[in-house]
């Protein structure tokens, strides 16, 4: 969400160049592509003898590199890094579109009161994205409960546990475990817990 709202304000500067169009194309690429074909090119970048851990013998990193998949350190945070690649470039259009919707007369009149980049960023652009912003923030939270295809391609749940998420937790004790009453309820739970989430985060950020 963080990395999003940068990224649309950065791009908010690129408006009409041949560079913004670019970064906005390349931002929203991942949106097409299918979260299982992701989890299987991302587990193959992540492999010892993947791209990533290639890049950094490169450049001479050697002991950084490492099965990230397989870590149990690191394990998480790579996973984590697959979901904010898929996701970013929806929040940064929804936040960009929101932001063409702001009077460019604010940003005139911080201007003229002496405003520079961050406060404008902090006075002008983050109060009027309070829409957008609730909308990306319930999106990446239901993803983050709601995810599996990635996870369960990449890592199944390991090393350990370190990348168990509820859908995956929900599908072992259903199809691998055969205990369904266990699966059902858990997955009951899960949906509460979203509702629970979701419903006080679009009070907090509806447009009063």
């Amino acid at each position: 969400m963080t990395i999003a709202l940068i990224t649309a304000s950065v791009l908010r500067q690129l408006q009409g160049r041949f560079t913004g169009a670019l970064a906005r194309t390349l931002l929203f690429l991942p949106q097409i592509i299918p979260g299982a074909a992701a989890g299987v090119a991302w587990t193959w970048m992540y492999s010892d003898n993947g791209v990533v851990n290639q890049l950094l013998r490169a450049i001479g990193l050697d002991d950084v590199a490492r099965p990230w998949l397989a870590d149990f350190t690191w394990a998480l945070t790579a996973v984590g890094f697959i979901g904010t690649w898929l996701s970013t470039g929806l929040c940064t259009m929804l936040l960009l579109a929101g932001i063409g919707k702001i009077d460019n007369s604010l940003y005139e009149a911080a201007r003229i009161d002496g405003a520079g980049p961050i406060r404008q960023f902090l006075a002008v652009t983050l109060p009027g994205l309070r829409n957008e912003i609730g909308v990306c923030v319930t999106i990446t939270i239901i993803a983050a409960l709601a995810s599996f295809d990635v996870v369960y391609l990449s890592t199944q749940g390991g090393p350990g546990t370190q990348t168990m998420v509820p859908g995956v937790a929900v599908y072992n004790l259903a199809f691998n475990d055969a205990r369904l009453g266990a699966a059902s309820a858990l997955a009951v739970v899960l949906a509460l817990v979203v509702i629970a989430v979701v419903v006080p985060l679009q009070r907090l950020f509806r447009e009063k």
